[in-house]
């Protein structure tokens, strides 16, 4: 039997999961109900119906079926009157335990690294995203072409592969391991472009990263800070790779909003390699906007989700702030804003609201404001490019024309002004104190 692997829209599914002690992320009904509500939401952005979802509690966990094959007949029994194309487990599933379950309920079987790796394929843009998506894909797909029958010779594009006497299965998997290999090196290629860029806009500007869980409004919030249009919709992940936009064009230096991947919790192992790589451009800010969905029951999971996440990839000693959102879809708004108490710098708003954005757009601004500091410089008149720098990333409190050069006060990061390379022209206070004497200058 041949399984098929991708969700068609307006497909009918059904969710399976359990709540077990030994089963981590579905130990209790709290944390089944909440990553079988983001499975739900899954299947919306893929456009699925879900006709139904069934839990099962357990001790222990049958190895070859998960649930036993006594439910599973149970369960497809009462699917049949769904006309349902596809069941969905909540978590990871091996090779020959979706082959068992496809066998006992003659139906088509998926789990939840398939349903995000669907997901992630349709929204990614950028060159490096796919590819990192695609290495994920085989990744995952290596250890289960036993039950994922796939016959990949027709898609050899050309590596020449000989194999006569082999046998398919074999055939199959030299073939992704070779993808993978060829998939890793283009993306050593685009990773060392993309390195290039990052340190041309580290160079020159200052940052600040939307970060949070899915589907917290960070495209919606982006979108109203920075006046431009980014992707927005009501979906997990319809944002996959990061965007910049200018906050503020007519500030000095330039300030950059990047906005993100969102985090999602239960995710699977096959995808947290490809998930850390497409949020690196979070080293680059300098300020981190956690923005989290205040109308969410379960807040203080999506915080304890972003925290770990950024824990991983040691940015958690960065400034950060906290923007709770759509408050417009809260109804008791005094009741919502006890649970945010505990977080400094909170800030409770509604991307719609344009006092809201408007007292953030000033905040983060004054934020970066603050971490200038001042400086004294003295720059000879033909020295074009160090003027034009002055003029472009720097804050020119006041300035004065000599007889070989120009003298500048300005406000500016101190990181950002010895990255410009502008320290050779920094007066000491003996030099200023001669500058204002007018001794050979």
């Amino acid at each position: 039997m041949e399984l098929k692997t991708d969700i068609a829209p307006e497909n009918n599914v059904a969710l399976i999961s359990v709540i077990s002690e030994k089963f981590e992320g579905h130990q209790n009904t709290e944390e089944t109900e909440r990553s079988l509500s983001e499975l739900e939401e899954l299947m919306r952005t893929l456009g699925a119906n879900s006709v139904g979802s069934f839990v099962q509690n357990r001790k222990k966990i049958d190895p070859a079926t998960i649930l036993g094959s006594g439910k599973l007949e149970e369960i497809a029994l009462d699917l049949k009157k769904h006309k349902v194309q596809f069941v969905v487990f909540d978590f990871e599933l091996t090779a020959s335990q979706m082959r068992n379950i496809s066998e006992i309920m003659k139906i088509d079987v998926l789990d939840r690294c398939q349903v995000i790796l669907q997901i992630f394929a349709k929204h990614a843009r950028t060159k490096e995203a796919k590819i990192q998506i695609e290495i994920s894909r085989l990744n995952y797909l290596l250890p289960r072409l036993s039950s994922l029958w796939t016959h990949f010779t027709r898609q050899k594009g050309g590596i020449g592969l000989k194999g006569e006497g082999e046998q398919q299965l074999e055939l199959d998997r030299r073939i992704i391991r070779r993808k993978i290999e060829t998939y890793r090196k283009q993306l050593k290629e685009v990773k060392i472009a993309r390195k290039e860029q990052r340190k041309r806009r580290v160079k020159t500007g200052i940052s600040a990263a939307l970060v949070g869980y899915t589907n917290a409004g960070k495209s919606s919030l982006m979108n109203r800070l920075c006046e431009q249009d980014v992707l927005e919709e009501n979906k997990l992940f319809a944002t996959l790779d990061s965007t910049f936009r200018s906050l503020t064009p007519e500030s000095k230096p330039p300030l950059l909003l990047i906005d993100t991947v969102g985090f999602l919790s239960n995710l699977p192992n096959t995808l947290i390699e490809g998930f850390k790589t497409t949020l690196e451009s979070i080293e680059e800010a300098e300020l981190l906007i956690v923005v989290v969905d205040l109308s969410d029951p379960n807040l203080h999971n999506q915080i304890e989700t972003t925290e770990q996440v950024l824990d991983e990839l040691d940015l958690n000693n960065k400034d950060k702030i906290f923007v709770f959102n759509k408050k417009d879809k809260v109804e008791n708004l005094l009741k919502a804003k006890i649970k945010t108490h505990k977080y400094k710098n909170a800030f409770i708003v509604s991307s719609f609201d344009k006092e809201d954005v408007k007292d953030l757009r000033e905040f983060i601004i004054e934020f970066f404001l603050n971490k200038q500091e001042q400086f004294d410089l003295f720059v000879p008149y033909e020295l074009g490019d160090i003027h034009s720098k002055i003029q472009k990333f720097t804050n020119i409190l006041s300035t004065n024309n000599y007889e070989k050069g120009i003298y500048y006060r300005v406000r500016t990061p101190e990181n950002l002004f010895q990255r410009l390379d502008m320290n050779h022209y920094l007066l000491s206070p003996k030099d200023k104190e001669n500058l204002l004497a007018n001794k050979n200058y």
